[in-house]
């Protein structure tokens, strides 16, 4: 079967996601005849790097899909809901990483190792899931396939870098103003509350914040409803119950989630680690004596996510508890977009 070249838009391009879907597009060898940079206004005039050419980006416009076969959308949703379907009306296959389209029915939501079949039945729009759930289900989908899960609580550990490239200067400025402040002091800062916060609703050096997203009238943030709602639909389980609270962390890059998970199955350690080994897209690191567990640090810049501190859950009967971390800019944005563009 020969490979044909394919047109390529990436709308966002200079953002965190988009700058990440070109080094994969580049580093997959994906086969790209043309790509065309798409960003805002105040992005026209600047130029991106792609297979050691020099493309200068586009403004947005209707007519930025003429010709196009793929657009990836790396912009967010207001961007997405109001060029995706012209971006289809001009016969371009949209994949998009904003959360406009996840919960339409008629619109796929796909991880590829979990539901490729599901990108059968697209009418032009793909969705890219949120990439919070993108690294739970990474773990908990194997596991889910043997022992059937009933019910999930979970806990996100999410890095700045979700936040796109506003988040990590933020956190940036703040740590830098926080050392100099402690310097001057001779003692650490308690707060850093004299950094005005514009990303975030308060300081992210040095402080958690149990607050990604807007929050709900159940009392549970976006993000966290986000949770439950896309497990279900990619699982296919319209009944699952997942609990989640999403915390923002000071890292700039890699998402990590504590899972506690129930099944309907019994299941002892060495079965789930054995499940989880041969799971695609996913690394088991879980040697606890040895300090060997999934961090961040250790999963910044690589495809695969890692699971570990697999352990029984004392509180549940059939009761599962482990660790997962992903880099959230590659699985769980840009590498999984372009898997989704290599599986079509």
């Amino acid at each position: 079967m020969v490979m044909r070249n394919y047109h390529i838009a990436v709308v966002g391009t200079t953002g965190a996601a988009g700058t990440e879907l070109l080094r994969v597009l580049e580093r997959r060898n994906f086969p790209v005849a043309s790509l065309r940079a798409i960003g805002s206004e105040r992005s026209v005039g600047k130029s991106v790097r792609f297979r050691g050419e020099s493309i200068a980006i586009e403004k947005l416009a209707d007519r930025s899909f003429d010709k196009i076969d793929i657009a990836f959308f790396c912009a967010g949703g207001d961007i997405s809901r109001k060029y995706v379907p012209i971006a289809c009306q001009a016969d371009a296959i949209a994949i998009d990483k904003s959360s406009a389209f996840r919960m339409e029915p008629h619109v796929p939501l796909v991880i590829p190792e979990i539901n490729s079949e599901d990108l059968r039945r697209h009418r032009g729009v793909i969705a890219n899931p949120n990439c919070t759930t993108t690294v739970m289900l990474m773990a908990l989908y194997p596991l889910h396939r043997v022992f059937e899960v009933r019910r999930v609580f979970a806990a996100s550990y999410q890095a700045v870098s979700g936040s796109g490239t506003r988040g990590v200067e933020e956190l940036t400025r703040q740590t830098r103003d926080a050392a100099r402040e402690s310097e001057l002091l001779g003692s650490t800062p308690p707060a850093t509350t004299r950094n005005a916060a514009a990303v975030f609703p308060h300081p992210i050096a040095f402080n958690l914040l149990p607050h990604i997203d807007s929050f709900l009238e159940s009392g549970y943030t976006k993000e966290e409803a986000k949770m439950q709602d896309e497990a279900r639909k990619i699982m296919h389980l319209p009944e699952l119950r997942v609990s989640a609270t999403c915390v923002r962390v000071p890292i700039y890059r890699a998402h990590s989630v504590a899972v506690t998970a129930e099944f309907e199955r019994p299941l002892s350690v060495e079965q789930a680690r054995e499940v989880l080994s041969k799971a695609p897209g996913l690394e088991v690191v879980d040697e606890p004596h040895g300090n060997r567990y999934p961090m961040p640090l250790s999963v910044t810049g690589k495809d695969n996510c890692e699971v570990g501190r697999v352990r029984l859950d004392c509180a549940f009967e059939n009761g599962l508890s482990f660790w997962v971390s992903g880099d959230q800019l590659l699985k769980g944005a840009a590498l999984n977009a372009v898997q989704i563009a290599e599986l079509l």
